[in-house]
């Protein structure tokens, strides 16, 4: 797989220069910008296929970056900041950023995020060329059009709502879904009381997938921010545990 030009948005010069140095090391394409405006612009002009930003930067705030750029791009946006709060991963998860690294953080988990988002982005680029109706994940398998769930041979028996759960999060495959972005696409409302019944469905949906304790972990939990699909090449034949 070709790797992808990266958007390097960042105001601290060292650790600037430490992405850039790890990239250049892993024979990444990148472009850089010091503030929001000239990554606005850069993001515009150049079409990177992935963004690193920063959410303290000196002209406007990181959150209001990724609302930007989401008007026109769907590019993946991985937020690198010192914000360790739940509440600044979800605002930014929310606005449109695709995963949340947290400052100071190991070369070596940077480029494992780099790795996840280029397999979504290969993915993305075969779903719109295969259009397919039929959603395939490890032994995970979803028929849209007849609206059936399979694991392996298994037909699974979802509930409407757990349905809907597993269709949002296979359609968002790689990527953390927060609780507010699901509960307003599964129930049209974001009530602090919804967040019980997420964690209830979810737990029900997650006995029926994993029944097995060998078999592909297909839902991570976030703690305090909410949930995500793993994405696998192979099936469980050939492959255990988490992606």
């Amino acid at each position: 797989m070709n790797k992808p030009r990266i958007l390097v948005v960042e105001d601290d010069n060292s650790v600037k220069n430490l992405i850039t140095t790890t990239l250049k090391a892993h024979d990444y394409h990148f472009l850089t910008a010091e503030n929001g405006e000239v990554a606005i612009l850069e993001a515009a002009s150049h079409n990177p296929e992935i963004m690193l930003l920063d959410l303290g930067l000196p002209d406007i705030d990181g959150i209001e970056v990724i609302k930007r750029v989401r008007t026109w791009s769907q590019m993946p946006i991985i937020v690198i900041s010192a914000r360790s709060e739940d509440a600044d991963k979800i605002e930014a998860l929310d606005a449109g950023a695709d995963d949340y690294l947290t400052k100071p953080f190991s070369v070596e988990e940077l480029l494992a995020r780099l790795r996840v988002t280029r397999r979504r982005l290969q993915m993305m680029k075969s779903d719109a060329l295969n259009q397919s109706a039929v959603f395939v994940n490890g032994d995970l398998r979803i028929d849209y059009a007849a609206g059936c769930v399979y694991l392996g041979e298994e037909e699974l028996h979802l509930t409407p709502i757990e349905y809907k759960l597993l269709c949002l999060l296979a359609q968002n495959a790689g990527r953390v879904l927060t609780h507010t972005f699901i509960m307003e696409n599964i129930w049209g409302s974001n009530w602090e009381k919804d967040i019980a019944s997420l964690r209830v469905f979810m737990a029900t949906l997650r006995r029926k997938l994993e029944k097995n304790p060998q078999s592909l972990q297909y839902i991570q939990t976030h703690v305090g921010v909410g949930y995500r699909m793993m994405k696998f090449e192979e099936s469980s034949e050939n492959k255990k545990g988490e992606y």
